[in-house]
């Protein structure tokens, strides 16, 4: 019970500083400001402003020329799944649920961003459950849920 009011909680605060409704801009950023570009290196790293850049209004930061340059060159590849919301709680729930950038995978060559804290892992509980399955749901959830479905 005291995780689905933390869920609520969360998912009710972030979708209230969300500055585009498919996308969490918590903190005014993609990813809360991590470099999505290092994400397919695995490596969560921070952003960091000279190195910033915005891609149809949404505002993102990187840790390095290089990476900024190389989101330049395929945006839409870089971008997190499910508009950065966690993909555990949109494939069991269909919720949009704040993330931990730190908490993240690279499957099939996307980016899934997910939710920790300390009791919580959704990540783990991703990985713990059937991946794939789990992805198709939120991808059926993300196609009911998002405006611009």
């Amino acid at each position: 019970m005291k995780y689905l009011i933390l869920v609520i909680c969360i998912s009710l605060s972030s979708f209230a500083y969300s500055q585009d409704a498919n996308f969490n801009l918590e903190e005014g950023y993609v990813a809360k400001g991590y470099d999505v570009v290092a994400y397919f290196d695995k490596k969560a790293v921070e952003g960091k402003e000279e190195f910033s850049t915005t891609h149809n209004g949404l505002n993102l930061k990187f840790s390095s020329q290089k990476n900024l340059d190389k989101f330049n060159t395929n945006p839409e590849h870089y971008l997190p799944q499910y508009g950065g919301w966690c993909a555990y709680a949109l494939a069991i729930s269909e919720d949009k649920v704040d993330i931990n950038p730190e908490a993240f995978e690279i499957r099939d060559d996307k980016l899934y961003l997910f939710y920790k804290t300390f009791p919580v892992n959704t990540l783990k509980k991703w990985k713990k459950k059937n991946p794939e399955k789990l992805r198709d749901q939120a991808d059926r959830n993300w196609t009911k849920i998002s405006p611009e479905n």
